[in-house]
């Protein structure tokens, strides 16, 4: 079945908590708040095979300079498949005009992020405050 990519904000919670927990993060274990963040987020891109959800990419934006990236999850069930570059893709195809988009990468991912052209900033680092252990 060929993937389908949507620009939507509605999903079920069991949708979200199976997706989340595919990856192994434990924000799968607070489906229903998910549920609510993704009504919340500008721009949330998401992968389909069939009725089943397998990547979304979420982004906060000020408008006009500024976007960031918080999620990008694929199903490992479909990695492989070039579903999370073209996600990115699509995201920076969005924010194309915008003068900075930014992300948050584990750094084992980091060399995936630098292939769809992020670059590691020397001059900062992320911060958070945070009860999620992934």
């Amino acid at each position: 079945m060929a993937i389908e990519y949507k620009n939507t904000h509605d999903f079920t919670a069991v949708q979200l908590e199976r997706l989340f927990l595919s990856v192994e993060w434990s924000s799968g274990h607070y489906p229903e708040k998910l549920a609510i963040a993704m009504k919340k987020y500008d721009t949330v891109l998401s992968a389909w095979d069939g009725k089943k959800l397998i990547g979304m990419i979420c982004a906060l934006d000020d408008g006009i300079m500024t976007a960031y990236v918080h999620y990008l999850l694929v199903d490992p069930e479909y990695h492989g498949q070039t579903i999370g570059r073209t996600l990115v893709d699509m995201i920076k195809e969005k924010y194309k005009e915008y003068l900075r988009i930014v992300l948050v990468a584990y750094k084992d991912e980091t060399h995936f992020y630098e292939k769809c052209g992020f670059k590691i900033e020397d001059k900062s680092l992320p911060m958070c405050i945070t009860s999620l252990w992934t």
